[in-house]
């Protein structure tokens, strides 16, 4: 008996293969809209959205966007733009290498989401539609028609897959919604990118410039975003204006001028970093910068561990911890039971060392295990070092960490004479206090990233990729998987201690509860992993990346309370499910989750 399979055909089913848009406008019709309804939407930013000024932001006043219409106004130029260069406009193809069909859905897709959970929150806020004024619905209607056209676009339809005609009407449906789920991915697929041409290298180390200071413009105007509602529209307009410069293969074509300038591009970001405090009028904003940058260089720590040798670590955050005790206890702290107060280089070298020792000493009889084994030890050491700090406070145990109270009153740094915790004024610029700490973070980063670079483009590191790539395969090769694995682990320990110094005196406090294997607030050894994974494992910009937004949402998700954590895991469900590799993933890995990709013609020694 033969099964038939045939291929489902409509009326009206577009012929397979040809080049038609989702919704049924003629294309050059689609081309126009989205263009000219990319102007209009710039124009419309410049109306009252509403009568009253109770809504954040502002939205009354004509001719000076203000909130959230200054990223509605950013979304319909980019959208406009890429418009333009699908017409071949002179001077401006050079921003959609890949093509701009693609591009422009998104940037479309950006401009509407934006412009209308906008005119949701006002209705929502304020108390009904009433409340919009004339230009909100003008914002509206344009932007739903610039994604109406953008959605015309042509694009390459995928082969439909053949179906059983026996098969129950469930299987149908399924069947159908797979392939309209393949046509709808395909419709925001793009080209492989024109290889950029070797520009002169001022020109490239300008770009390069152009592009750091781009970044320092979209963190600092994120991080300073004053109420929920411009947080919100920040992250969808970032994010989806993020997809489609990736789509239109301008950010792969940045990547390759920065890799060909790989140190100055390295250089040039510690430079942005460091101009952050200077784009602050208070200290409030650079609390949050240096909270970040110990999350971030105890994740690049981590990505030692995780990412180049492989090895799964749940209790990451316990390093930290024995760091910031150890720097806590003899650096003049009235808790401590020491009462020693040792110069900060001295402090530095006590955590740092704690931590390595409590690496090997962990190391030494567990890394002989592997895969699940491996992450159960390690995240029972992460809570073992949690009870016991909790216990030792004299009447459970030896009186040394002062129990649930932990060490209390840590003074502030006091480098070559230099006070931290005082504000000093540098060229007109007044200095607080977590900026000073900010610049102290930022010199122990660089030590990291110095570390991460050095180690990873060794011969252990290159052990280390292979251990992680093949474990077996490399002890037959004569690597000593023992040792190689331990020396990643006191490392990472090691790096993870430095950071723990520093942490303590920031914190004032030092507390058992700070180091959980899980929380509402990182860092903690669930949110170091999950920087590692969600900006790329074995890439040194992915894990800062990574760190920063984990720290940074959550700080500002506050406002969804019990459900902070219900968007956040969701999200990161979300990302995971539709890039696996991360956010800024090594070229090896990435064409391990998508193998149609094209091959590299050279990989590194950490496959970068």
């Amino acid at each position: 008996m033969t099964t038939q399979t045939t291929t489902p055909k409509t009326a009206g089913t577009p012929t397979t293969g040809a080049h038609t848009g989702l919704i049924g406008i003629p294309p050059h019709t689609g081309r126009a809209l989205a263009t000219g309804g990319g102007l209009l939407t710039i124009v419309s930013t410049f109306l009252a959205w509403t009568w009253t000024a109770e809504f954040p932001g502002d939205l009354t006043v004509y001719g000076y966007p203000g909130g959230l219409q200054v990223l509605v106004l950013i979304g319909g130029a980019l959208t406009t733009l890429l418009g333009l260069a699908s017409y071949g406009v002179k001077g401006l193809r050079w921003l959609a290498p890949s093509g701009a069909d693609a591009a422009i859905r998104l940037a479309a897709l950006a401009t509407f989401t934006t412009t209308w959970y906008t005119l949701i929150a006002i209705s929502a806020q304020l108390g009904g539609l009433v409340n919009l004024e004339p230009g909100g619905y003008v914002a509206a209607a344009v932007t739903l028609i610039t994604l109406l056209g953008a959605l015309a676009l042509p694009f390459e339809r995928p082969e439909p897959d053949p179906f059983d005609s026996d098969s129950t009407g469930w299987e149908q449906f399924k069947h159908t919604t797979a392939q309209n789920w393949q046509t709808i991915r395909a419709a925001f697929t793009s080209g492989a990118p024109r290889p950029v041409r070797t520009l002169p290298s001022y020109v490239e180390i300008l770009i390069i410039a152009a592009v750091l200071a781009v970044a320092l413009l979209v963190f600092t105007y994120g991080i300073g975003t004053e109420y929920d509602e411009l947080f919100v529209g920040f992250l969808i307009t970032a994010g989806l204006g993020f997809a489609a410069l990736n789509k239109s293969g301008l950010i792969t074509q940045i990547t390759q001028i920065t890799a060909r300038h790989q140190n100055i591009t390295i250089c040039g970001a510690f430079v942005a970093a460091a101009c952050f405090p200077f784009t602050q009028t208070d200290d409030q904003y650079a609390t949050l910068g240096v909270y970040i940058l110990i999350f971030a260089t105890v994740a690049l720590g981590l990505n030692i561990v995780v990412g180049l040798a492989g090895l799964l670590d749940l209790g990451y955050v316990a390093f930290l911890g024995v760091g910031a005790y150890a720097a806590s206890l003899v650096s003049g702290s009235q808790s401590s039971p020491f009462g020693v107060h040792f110069p900060f280089w001295a402090a530095v070298l006590v955590g740092a060392a704690a931590s390595l020792v409590f690496g090997v000493l962990i190391g030494a009889p567990t890394l002989r295990l592997r895969g699940d084994y491996l992450a159960i030890v390690t995240l029972g050491f992460g809570e073992i070092f949690r009870i016991a700090a909790n216990n030792l406070d004299g009447t459970s145990g030896p009186d040394l960490t002062n129990g649930s109270n932990g060490i209390s009153s840590i003074p502030d740094l006091k480098i070559l004479g230099f006070d931290l915790g005082v504000q000093h004024d540098v060229a007109g610029f007044t200095i607080g206090r977590f900026a000073n700490y900010f610049f102290l973070m930022l010199i122990i980063t660089a030590v990291v990233v110095l570390v991460f670079r050095r180690s990873g483009d060794s011969r252990i590191g290159r052990a280390w990729v292979a251990i992680r790539e093949d474990e077996t395969a490399a002890l037959a090769m004569g690597i000593n998987g023992f040792r190689v694995k331990l020396i990643a682990f006191a490392v990472g320990a090691t790096l993870a201690g430095l950071a723990g110094t520093v942490q303590a005196h920031v914190t004032y406090t030092v507390t058992p509860e700070q180091y959980l294997f899980a929380g509402t607030t990182p860092p903690n050894s669930a949110f170091l992993l999950a920087a590692v994974v969600l900006g790329g494992m074995g890439t040194i910009a992915g894990p800062l990346i990574g760190a920063a937004l984990l720290f940074l949402i959550p700080n500002k998700l506050q406002f969804l309370g019990d459900y902070q954590l219900l968007a956040f895991g969701l999200a990161l469900v979300l990302l995971m499910r539709f890039r696996p590799e991360g956010l800024i993933p090594n070229r090896r890995r990435q064409l391990e989750f998508h193998e149609e990709a094209e091959a590299p013609t050279v990989l590194s020694k950490t496959g970068a």
